[in-house]
């Protein structure tokens, strides 16, 4: 995998995991349930991959 994608995802899921933390201390529950899911698909998927046939 790229090293660049990889910091980028990498930064990403921690934006998404610190916001939706805060967003529950806050009492905003739906949104940060959203935040957590957001934070989980982005740490799981490979969304560069290359096809070699």
């Amino acid at each position: 995998m790229n090293k660049s994608n990889s910091l980028y995802r990498d930064i990403v899921t921690g934006l998404f995991f610190a916001t939706g933390i805060f967003s529950f201390v806050s009492g905003q529950f739906v949104i940060s349930t959203m935040l957590f899911g957001a934070a989980s698909l982005s740490s799981n998927l490979d969304v560069a991959k290359q096809v070699r046939i």
